[in-house]
């Protein structure tokens, strides 16, 4: 009998803690998603701290600056290197954007996307606190005419394929649902060992994990020429839009021309349009940077990678490849993807450059 009432006051015990683990777990998922002030104390940097890290925010530290405000490196009293990305006071981001970042970023964990440290929300001032990436962003790369030639083939296919893992955990794998709404070049990092990471979620929209229906909004934010048409025209998103952008930027990392600059001299060709005309006329190696086709050993991934881009720009919502179709076709040679539909791309460009190049652009452009 004593055995018994022993089992059972464990067995008691043990569904107690399970439901304050539950209970916890809850406040926690609620919090991600709320409009409720900031209870991440431990996240909370003080502001003196990162004044002394930056040097007062100097100039000598300034790594960039963009619409909503300066990116400083940092360094903490104990050595550890930070990136402070501090918004302006004219920002366009307000506290429910800043809010938004801070709360999304800090609970994904994904070796693709950057790490949010922490963040500092006074009256005057709201700043987060990232880890320092020390090679910057991607734009930093693929369209210099020296740091491009670091960038190899097997880099450039590292990095579209950790794009697509990142892109495919936001959209998928997390425990909520994230519509990025401004992939581009300038807002992927890259490591020490040139591993992409994807940055900025101050345009992001967060939803429930079941979530895939097609969403509008009035406030197109992100830059034209990464943009979905039917986002950019009318203000339509979904994952597919995310993919739009992704595709758009495979074929920069490829060809390392910018889509909004491929060709100033005539208005009837863009980066998507000379993609495109390359594919159809069966040439479409014609469009890889010249600096790298020697390293392309394998032509496979380089076509794959192509065919992947077109699929991803294509004008139907409907026939654009979802995240884990691409990465399910980077990882595997068995997979037969369909062929690109012919697609208007040449009417993009007078439509969308009719536009400011930008509209809310992330900070590190």
């Amino acid at each position: 009998m004593l055995v018994f009432s022993v089992a059972l006051c464990l067995i008691c015990v043990c569904v107690c803690l399970r439901k304050n683990k539950a209970r916890k777990v809850d406040v926690s998922t609620h919090a991600v998603t709320s409009n409720q002030d900031f209870t991440v104390e431990s996240l909370q940097y003080d502001f003196a701290t990162l004044v002394n890290a930056t040097n007062n925010f100097s100039d000598e530290n300034k790594l960039g600056e963009g619409g909503f405000g300066g990116v400083y490196k940092g360094t903490l009293s104990n050595g550890k290197l930070i990136a402070v990305k501090r918004l302006s006071a004219s920002s366009s981001q307000g506290i429910q954007e800043f809010k938004t970042e801070v709360l999304v970023v800090a609970k994904l964990q994904h070796r693709n996307l950057v790490r949010l440290l922490g963040f500092c929300y006074t009256k005057q001032e709201k700043l987060l606190v990232y880890e320092y990436i020390r090679n910057k962003s991607l734009d930093n790369f693929i369209f210099d005419e020296e740091n491009r030639r670091q960038l190899d083939w097997k880099r450039r296919y590292n990095i579209i394929r950790g794009i697509a893992r990142g892109l495919l955990y936001l959209h998928h794998d997390s425990r909520i649902r994230i519509i990025h709404r401004d992939l581009k070049a300038s807002n992927i990092l890259l490591d020490d060992e040139m591993n992409p990471k994807i940055s900025d979620f101050g345009t992001s929209r967060i939803f429930g994990v079941d979530h895939s229906q097609t969403n509008y909004t009035n406030a197109v934010v992100g830059t034209y020429g990464y943009m979905a048409p039917e986002y950019a025209l009318h203000g339509q998103f979904s994952i597919k839009s995310d993919a739009y952008s992704f595709g758009v930027l495979v074929l920069e990392i490829i060809s390392g021309r910018k889509v909004s600059t491929f060709n100033q001299v005539s208005d009837d060709e863009d980066l998507l349009s000379y993609a495109w005309r390359q594919w159809e006329a069966g040439t479409p190696l014609e469009i890889v940077d010249p600096i790298i086709r020697d390293s392309c050993s394998n032509n496979t991934d380089v076509m794959r990678c192509i065919q992947i881009g077109l699929l991803c720009v294509q004008e139907s919502v409907e026939d654009r490849l979802t995240m884990a179709n691409v990465v399910l076709t980077l990882d595997s040679y068995s997979i037969t993807l369909p062929v690109p539909e012919q697609t208007d791309f040449l009417a993009r460009p007078r439509v969308i450059t009719s536009f400011p190049k930008e509209v809310n652009n992330s900070v590190h452009s």
